[in-house]
């Protein structure tokens, strides 16, 4: 069905708010989403002189068109969840966990070590957070490291470091957007500018190190190391013949056949360059990867009897029924994603609101960074949210003689976008983060929002900073100093109000 696009006004804020705030309330997402769905296809419908059930009928078309536009991400997560599962079974994750657990005997160098490879798997958001989740999760959870932490550190290593790898398919997003202004090269000069991108990685290593955690974090921490880690539904731990091998082998070959997946089909071997083949469609060559790393364990496991022909079947299919829950989130967002862009005009309305104010031009870069993060956050998706508005800021910047604000104003666009990104309950990457870590999806939101809201803020002051000084290298020196003493003032604030609420209790029993 063919669907052209409508300007609703404020109504088209109307399906993401209250998707994300019953989302909130009632911790149940499923629901959630779709009665956003249907509510901004509600107002399509209405406001076109169609009816309630034209209504209906469409949103079933729009979810059809989604998962007809995302057929390669859901192969590359059936096939990856697959290969997760036989990697468990096979007895890979246990043998790695024991080996690591000889290695990484503390919970900071296990922080550390998960941060770090978050940091190596730079290519894709997606494939990082369930790599990284699959990986780490044993050890983490032997340290009573709780799965929130680990859900937390993995996106807070995947999207923002995507956006600020020059060789990733995010580089070559941006760079394709700005193609007449500079291209590749505009992309790299906006990286010092990515403040959000600098100072969340900047966090999650600073944090790694020193243990100053907060808020819901802090106290999802204290409970895993009294009780223990949550245990997920496909954590499987088994006794017998697996090898660190049958854990190493699958993964390495999966990544390096993802890589050179993503060259080939993007042409890289018929000479068009490296970060544009990867950049042409990622998800396809991930799926290439995934298969790979499929065929790799099937020849690693059955020949040494480690599971029958029908058992690795049954495996594969039982990792595909467990990567439904998530992946019925992934829909929904999609199609709720799919209605505020291309139905209801979500997007041009919020960046109505950059193009048409008379502020100051230091204003524009925060500016510019509070209306992306707001608009990236209600829609749940930074690709979609830096594809609108980077043509939008190119031509502000532009008609306003602003040029010297351009790169400012295109790294606050694609600071905003990662942030919204970051802490949206609907976006790819956090439902993502979220499955790789095996955390109750709602948990990760909580516990995460206020450690991404606080990089937020300092990176609001920043973009003030960068507005009337012209350099992002003072923003980053002031942002890095704010951020490490305010992490430092929230840990003791609340050390010390559990102390005050212990002795109190204590008092009163006496």
């Amino acid at each position: 069905m063919e669907f052209t696009m409508i300007e609703t006004g404020w109504l088209s804020l109307i399906p993401p708010i209250l998707a994300i705030s019953l989302a909130l309330i009632t911790k149940e997402v499923y629901s959630s989403l779709f009665i956003g769905v249907f509510s901004g296809m509600l107002i399509y419908a209405l406001s076109s002189g169609g009816s309630v059930v034209s209504a209906v009928a469409m949103t079933f078309d729009m979810m059809y068109s989604k998962i007809a536009d995302n057929a390669y991400m859901i192969i590359f997560l059936a096939l990856l969840w697959g290969v997760v599962i036989l990697v468990s079974k096979s007895g890979g994750s246990e043998a790695y966990g024991r080996w690591a657990g000889t290695k990484l005997k503390t919970r900071r160098s296990a922080v550390l070590a998960t941060s770090l490879l978050g940091i190596l798997i730079f290519i894709d958001d997606g494939f990082n957070s369930l790599t990284v989740g699959t990986v780490m999760r044993p050890i983490t959870d032997r340290l009573r490291i709780s799965r929130e932490k680990l859900a937390y550190i993995i996106d807070a290593t995947a999207a923002p470091v995507c956006i600020i790898a020059p060789v990733s398919s995010w580089a070559v997003a941006v760079a394709s957007e700005v193609s007449d202004t500079g291209g590749f090269h505009i992309f790299l000069s906006t990286i010092p500018y990515n403040l959000y991108a600098i100072f969340t990685i900047g966090m999650v290593f600073f944090i790694g190190f020193t243990g100053r955690d907060f808020g819901p974090m802090k106290r999802a921490e204290e409970q895993a190391q009294t009780s223990g880690a949550e245990e997920g539904s496909s954590e499987h731990r088994t006794e017998g013949k697996g090898r660190i091998i049958d854990l190493v082998l699958p993964i390495l070959v999966l990544i390096i056949c993802a890589i050179l997946g993503m060259a080939y089909v993007g042409g890289f071997f018929e000479g068009v360059s490296f970060s544009e083949a990867i950049g042409y469609n990622p998800t396809a060559g991930l799926t290439l990867g995934a298969f790979a790393g499929l065929l790799t364990a099937m020849l690693l496991y059955l020949p040494r009897k480690l599971m029958t022909a029908k058992e690795f079947i049954n495996y594969i299919v039982e990792g595909i029924s467990n990567i439904v829950p998530p992946m019925l989130i992934l829909i929904l967002s999609w199609t709720l994603g799919g209605v505020c862009r291309q139905l209801i005009g979500t997007g041009i309305f919020i960046s109505g609101f950059v193009s048409t104010s008379n502020l100051p031009l230091g204003l524009l870069p925060v500016l510019i960074f509070i209306i992306t993060a707001l608009m990236s956050f209600s829609m749940g998706t930074s690709w979609g949210t830096f594809g609108m508005l980077i043509p939008i800021v190119t031509m502000i910047c532009s008609a306003n003689g602003a040029e010297g604000f351009l790169i400012p104003a295109l790294g606050a666009t694609l600071a905003g976008s990662v942030y919204g990104d970051h802490c949206s309950p609907i976006s790819d990457t956090t439902i993502l983060s979220s499955t790789g870590a095996e955390c109750v999806h709602i948990r990760h939101v909580e516990t995460q929002l206020p450690y991404a809201t606080l990089v937020a803020v300092i990176c609001g002051i920043g973009y003030l900073i960068v507005g009337f000084t012209h350099t992002p290298w003072i923003a980053v020196i002031i942002g890095v100093a704010m951020l490490i003493g305010s992490i430092f003032a929230l840990n003791r604030l609340e050390t010390k109000e559990e102390k005050w609420y212990t002795g109190c209790v204590f008092h009163r029993r006496s």
